[in-house]
């Protein structure tokens, strides 16, 4: 009983830590779910400007586009 016993003995305080931070992660998750929840659901400034750019240059676009349509039908109607 005593060959048994020691090496369980030895081995519980390994057991015990993988416990400890099984449980620590099993606590934790939600709090890091909803972090990334949060992340998902709001918009950094990086994101902000970066998409206010793109608009822009979406919006510069469009207006280059309209202009040499006008300036094609311009020179037509001199033709």
């Amino acid at each position: 009983m005593r060959k048994f016993l020691f090496p369980v003995v030895a081995l519980l305080p390994l057991l015990a830590g993988g416990c400890v931070k099984t449980a620590v992660g099993i606590i934790t998750a939600p709090v890091k779910a909803v972090g990334q929840a949060a992340d998902w659901a709001t918009t950094s400034q990086d994101e902000a400007d970066r998409n206010a750019g793109r608009k822009a240059r979406k919006e510069e676009e469009r207006k280059a586009r309209e202009e040499r349509k006008a300036q094609k039908e311009r020179d037509r109607e001199r033709d």
